[in-house]
């Protein structure tokens, strides 16, 4: 399971609208806004690319202007990184 936030940038004065469109997207959940069009929200995902499609959805929403990653983490592609990493230092001592 992959869990990211992103910070999104829209027009304060169709803010509503936004989050609930990105409330919408599946796998996708607003959690905070300001008043200046600011939103943070979470995208979950079996993948990094089912992320990113996420956040191409987010970006091609009526007034939005921007999607930036904020956090990423990747359960299992950390577990499959450390065992590499643990084969790799167990063939190498060898």
């Amino acid at each position: 399971m992959n869990i990211s936030s992103v910070v999104v940038r829209a027009a304060k004065e169709n803010i509503e609208r936004v989050m609930n469109d990105i409330n919408a997207v599946e796998f996708c959940e607003v959690h905070f806004f300001d008043a200046s069009g600011k939103i943070v929200a979470t995208i979950e995902g079996e993948s990094i690319h089912e992320q990113m499609e996420c956040m191409k959805k987010i970006q091609g929403l009526p007034d939005v202007f921007s999607v930036n990653l904020s956090y990423s983490y990747c359960e299992d592609e950390i577990a499959e990184s450390i065992d590499e990493m643990s084969t790799t230092q167990n063939r190498d001592s060898l």
